[in-house]
């Protein structure tokens, strides 16, 4: 017997600054859905929570490479709050002394803060090392006085798939330089991709970014979810 096909629910859908953005109940899945486009939902979790674990590690690692103790109370700056996992993953660890998150959609802000993601991320928020940013991270890299120890980016399904055009500078020279501009020395960042992008690998090191990697995260099928390495350049 076929299990019946669940129809998603819409809780929420607005438009946004950049379009429409809908909030759907899947069964017991919450899905955020932007211009159509599906983005993540709260089936797992791995890959956001290995994106902050895998900066924590590049950045003790940059340090020990210097010869230094571990930087104590580092700041990370999260691209992107999603559902949530990034954040509350890192919440949970006593290492970081400040998380950023920046998000430009308000509606998910406000799904997070009195919606039906705030259970998902209700101790996260009220973590008083925890600062919520409403605005484009793109503008934010290049605005923002602020320096953080670790960058961790998943705003888009990758550096090859962004969600709008508007991202696409992102991962350029010139993007690149931005976020070296927000890091500190030595400082870390980690980029989540749907798939490897070689193409990216290689504008991180043409852009002088040190020790370039990629973990994978496997996946049920297909090609792994990966997340990209670079330590900061000077």
């Amino acid at each position: 017997m076929s299990t019946p096909y669940v129809i998603p629910e819409v809780l929420d859908r607005r438009e946004g600054p950049y379009g429409e953005v809908a909030l759907r109940r899947h069964g017991n899945l919450l899905q955020i859905i932007a211009n159509g486009c599906f983005l993540m939902d709260t089936s797992d979790g791995r890959s956001e929570r290995l994106l902050v674990d895998a900066a924590l590690e590049a950045l003790d690692a940059a340090d020990a490479s210097g010869g230094r103790d571990p930087r104590p109370g580092p700041r990370v700056l999260i691209g992107g709050l999603g559902v949530g996992f990034s954040l509350t993953h890192a919440a949970t660890q006593e290492r970081w002394g400040g998380i950023t998150v920046v998000e430009r959609e308000p509606a998910i802000i406000d799904w997070h803060r009195d919606g039906p993601l705030a259970p998902l991320s209700a101790q996260a928020l009220a973590d008083p090392r925890t600062e919520i940013v409403e605005t484009d991270l793109v503008a934010y890299v290049n605005e923002t006085s602020d320096t953080f120890d670790a960058l961790c980016l998943d705003i888009d399904n990758g550096p090859d798939w962004t969600v709008t055009e508007d991202n696409e500078g992102l991962y350029t020279p010139a993007g690149l330089a931005a976020c070296a501009r927000v890091l500190r020395p030595d400082g870390v960042l980690a980029v989540w991709s749907a798939k490897p992008s070689p193409e990216f690998e290689g504008t991180l090191r043409n852009a002088g970014f040190r020790q370039v990697r990629i973990e994978e995260i496997p996946v049920a099928r297909g090609v792994p979810d990966v997340v990209h390495l670079a330590v900061r350049p000077g």
